[in-house]
């Protein structure tokens, strides 16, 4: 079991949101989050993960479930990124890191045989209590969304 599996307290984070504002996990505490990390706003695959997350928002927030994409751009980029997809939810900046690598999504990455360090797809789903209650390694998308909802359902009931 890594550090960051089921049952284990999800570390703290304070980031700068796309609006400017602060996004902390831990102000959260006392109802569920769900957590998706996605490398590179604009990316196709970052681009349809983030727009299935917002088309459900409302059924997440139907359940009192916040939503926050996570990723290692800039508010600035995040805020265009928003503006150009019309996304709905909440948008949170690690350009420093400082949530990916204690989460242990800081890793080595390989394309074409090159090998570079990104972000690795997770998603999270945390409980009231601030614990991890299922985390999705490697996201591939088809019926992604629809897995986390469903899996944010039988945890509120």
């Amino acid at each position: 079991m890594s550090d960051l599996d089921a049952g284990r307290r999800a570390p703290d984070f304070d980031l700068e949101g796309d609006d400017g504002g602060r996004i902390r996990l831990s102000s959260f505490r006392g109802r569920p989050v769900v957590i998706y990390v996605f490398s590179e706003a604009g990316s196709p695959t970052c681009t349809d993960e983030a727009i299935g997350f917002s088309e459900r928002i409302a059924d997440f927030e139907k359940l009192g479930v916040t939503v926050i994409g996570l990723s290692p751009d800039s508010p600035s980029v995040l805020a265009k990124f928003r503006k150009k997809k019309a996304l709905a939810g909440l948008l949170a900046a690690d350009p420093d890191h400082r949530m990916v690598e204690p989460y242990g999504l800081w890793v080595e990455k390989t394309l074409f045989g090159r090998t570079y360090m990104g972000v690795e797809r997770n998603t999270f789903l945390i409980g009231a209590d601030g614990r991890i209650v299922q985390r999705w390694r490697k996201v591939r998308l088809k019926g992604h969304v629809d897995a986390v909802l469903e899996a944010a359902a039988k945890l509120v009931r």
